[in-house]
């Protein structure tokens, strides 16, 4: 099925492949980013705006 493709491939055909495998690249590193992401980050995170730092510091997150 791929070397149909990999044959008729012309030109600016190039560039369109090389988009679509950039981006699912990509897309791929950040999915298994988010899901090896910790819990205690994420909360860590999701309370720094309402918080006045004296609480919490990164360093206990470890």
């Amino acid at each position: 099925m791929f070397k149909q493709f990999t044959e008729n491939i012309s030109g600016h055909e190039v560039y369109l492949l090389s988009s679509l495998g950039i981006f699912l690249v990509f897309f791929i590193v950040v999915t298994v980013l988010l899901i090896r992401l910790r819990k205690a980050h994420v909360q860590y995170m999701s309370d720094l705006p309402l918080e006045d730092g004296s609480e919490i510091q990164p360093s206990n997150l470890s």
